[in-house]
């Protein structure tokens, strides 16, 4: 039996860590993840209690283990930008085909008010899944790295 559990406060941990969300993630994001450092400034970013900051978590268990994880931010934009982005969720290669991301993007439907985005590679075999969902191209991303002015 899948049980999925939202955490919207770093005290709210129960069955798993942080670190032990943030390896998992890392890990089951595979070539389409980022590196650790990022997913915990992410995660940082969902729990912050600054004005246009904030977000939640989503874990799936899935017979007693960690099956899936998410992460969606509240991007403080409102109208001219989608109000949240799903910016990570994976779920573990030995439990995928059993429904476990579908369900988790439909509770953060659920959960949510107004626009959800999220970005996704062309090739990524996961895109048909947000396809059916109702999620829809709107825009290709582009990006300009400035290196002569970097962050």
């Amino acid at each position: 039996m899948l049980e999925i559990q939202i955490i919207d406060k770093e005290a709210d941990f129960k069955n798993i860590d942080r670190d032990e969300f943030v390896d998992f993630l890392f890990t089951h994001l595979g070539s389409y993840g980022d590196p650790k450092i990022d997913i915990q400034q992410c995660l940082d970013y969902a729990f912050s209690e600054e004005k246009y900051a904030g977000g939640f978590i989503l874990v799936a268990i899935f017979e007693g283990k960690l099956a899936g994880a998410l992460i969606m931010n509240k991007t403080g934009m409102g109208n001219y930008i989608p109000d949240w982005i799903l910016v990570y969720i994976a779920v573990d290669t030995q439990f995928q085909g059993k429904g476990i991301g579908k369900q988790m993007i439909e509770e953060v439907i659920k959960l949510t008010k107004g626009r959800i985005k999220l970005h996704v590679e062309y090739n990524n075999p996961a895109k048909k899944l947000y396809e059916r969902l109702g999620f829809t191209s709107k825009y290709a991303e582009m990006r300009y790295e400035n290196i002569l002015n970097p962050l």
